[in-house]
């Protein structure tokens, strides 16, 4: 989490519970504004998704039969 989500976070924080659900309610609205369908990705998310594909083109995967599915 980002110092301004963090920040974000601990004024919530400090709100009372109604006006909590308030502050929920308002970010809730603006990020369906910014992303409706939400398919935006975040810088970090980006940057995963960046690191995974060059380690797929450089035939670095991991076999379905390595993975723990339970």
């Amino acid at each position: 989490m980002g110092n301004t989500a963090q920040a974000i976070a601990s004024m919530v924080d400090i709100l009372p519970e109604n006006d909590q659900q308030l502050a929920y309610e308002l970010v809730k609205k603006l990020l369906l504004a910014w992303d409706p369908d939400f398919t935006k990705v975040t810088p970090e998310e980006a940057a995963q998704l960046e690191e995974a594909e060059r380690n797929f083109n450089k035939g670095e995967t991991v076999s379905m039969n390595e993975i723990n599915w339970d």
